[in-house]
C-alpha cells in the first residue's frame, strides 16, 4: 500500500518498531552461514502510538505472531536481500494493523417472508408424509 494513501492515525513510528538483522534458515549455499539477511522485527503493540481500539482487537487476534505480553514479533527471510526482506517484515505488520483497524459490517437481523415460512413448512410436511409412509406394511 502506497504510504500517502495510509491513515496516519494506522502507521507507527520507525522508532516504536525494532528491526534485528538475523540469520536466515533454510537452504543458501555457503552463503547462508555468513550473511545476516533475514530480518526479524518487534513492534510492541501496548507501548504504541495506534488508537485504543486498534489494540484492543490487534491484541484479540489470535495469530501466532503476537507473543502474550503484546509484542508482534515477524521473521521475513523470504528474500535474499536485506532491504527487501526489511520492507517485507514492515508491509507484513501494516497488514495486520490494517486488518485490526477494519471492522466488518454490523449484520442488520432481517425476518423470514412470509413464502419462505410457507415453503419450509410444506417442505417439513412433505417429509413427513414420506416417513409416514415407512411404517409395517398390512397384508
Amino acid at each position: 500500500m502506497d504510504d500517502a494513501a495510509r491513515d496516519p492515525l494506522l502507521t507507527p513510528d520507525a522508532s516504536q518498531i525494532e528491526l534485528t538483522a538475523i540469520r536466515a534458515q533454510g537452504p543458501g549455499g555457503q552463503n547462508v552461514n555468513k550473511v545476516s539477511n533475514a530480518i526479524q522485527l518487534r513492534f510492541d503493540v501496548r507501548a504504541s502510538t495506534l488508537p485504543e481500539p486498534v489494540k484492543e482487537r490487534l491484541l484479540a487476534m489470535h495469530d501466532h505472531r503476537i507473543s502474550s505480553d503484546g509484542v508482534v514479533i515477524i521473521k521475513a527471510q523470504r528474500f535474499r536481500s536485506l532491504e527487501r526482506n526489511r520492507e517485507d517484515a514492515i508491509a507484513r505488520l501494516l497488514a495486520m494493523i490494517d486488518a485490526a483497524a477494519n471492522l466488518p459490517p454490523t449484520r442488520t437481523p432481517t425476518r423470514p417472508t412470509r413464502a419462505s415460512q410457507r415453503r419450509r413448512v410444506d417442505e417439513k410436511v412433505q417429509r413427513g408424509r414420506v416417513k409416514a409412509l415407512r411404517g409395517r406394511v398390512e397384508h
